[in-house]
């Protein structure tokens, strides 16, 4: 599978994963989704990847720990934004870490103009009159920055560990550190087992199969074009959220996605070459 569609592939996963996440908040909590959809993803990436742990080296180990952490504050503060916020505002907020993330790794400046684009569209969310809650808002904002490390992180174990063993290793270490906040919430599956079916759709959703995908795909391609191909999740996030969630944006948040949208495609057709710099651009990042 070419490593674009790889990632476009995720981003449909992620998304819907993230609404289905949303609808078991009244049952297990935000914290107890969590949870659940990373010790649950960990689980089945282990069982299919199989890593062969005992021939890592210090490093890999590290870079496994390290995006594990990474994975834990994304995951949490996410979910915590979406208890206020719509998902498609969440995510467009999100996308300021990526879009961070292609500032500093910009080579030209036309990718400087299209992510000050789509920094101007996430900027209406907060100045515009949205009707979302600051603090719902600046989780999001603090989750993106996660996802800027979580790219660079994935990108290094991808770079040290063959397949996606080094993925179950990284969600193991997010399942325990999000352990002390969600275990309560994730105790109803005790008392409600069919809750449990929820959460094994969530973690195959949004954690064993998009990471999966983005993990390979970021061995193929550069950490800033997979940045702003993935500013395409408020669009795809707003659809979820419609389809599943019954959630509709207002002329704000539809202004600030549009813009967000269409920096993503005019910095990804603006490419001269699809093919280049996988190797270059990890130069900013050595393993």
């Amino acid at each position: 599978m070419p490593a674009p569609l790889m990632v476009l592939a995720a981003i449909a996963s992620v998304q819907v994963g993230s609404a289905v996440a949303r609808t078991l908040f009244d049952d297990l909590g935000a914290s107890g989704i969590t949870l659940l959809r990373l010790l649950l993803g960990g689980l089945i990436v282990a069982v299919v990847a199989r890593p062969a742990v005992r021939s890592w080296s210090l490093a890999a180990w590290r870079a496994a720990a390290l995006l594990g952490v990474a994975m834990a504050a994304m995951n949490l503060t996410f979910y915590l934004s979406l208890r206020t916020v719509p998902l498609g505002t969440a995510v467009t907020v999100e996308f300021l870490g990526p879009l961070l993330l292609a500032l500093v790794q910009t080579r030209r400046l036309a990718d400087l103009l299209w992510a000050l684009l789509a920094g101007g569209g996430v900027a209406l969310l907060g100045l515009g009159g949205g009707s979302a809650p600051v603090g719902g808002l600046a989780l999001a904002f603090l989750a993106g920055l996660c996802w800027a490390a979580y790219i660079v992180l994935s990108a290094r174990l991808g770079g040290l560990v063959p397949g996606t063993g080094g993925l179950a290793v990284s969600l193991a270490v997010a399942s325990l550190l999000v352990l002390p906040f969600g275990a309560a919430g994730a105790s109803a599956v005790v008392e409600r087992p069919e809750l449990l079916l929820g959460g094994i759709a969530v973690a195959v959703l949004s954690s064993a199969l998009p990471y999966g995908l983005e993990l390979n795909a970021l061995r193929r391609i550069p950490t800033r074009v997979f940045g702003i191909l993935m500013s395409l999740e408020p669009a795809a996030a707003a659809l979820a959220g419609l389809v599943v969630l019954g959630q509709r944006l207002g002329p704000v948040e539809i202004v600030a996605l549009t813009l967000v949208t269409l920096a993503s495609a005019g910095i990804t057709l603006s490419r001269r070459n699809p093919s280049d710099g996988s190797v270059r651009d990890r130069r900013v990042f050595p393993n």
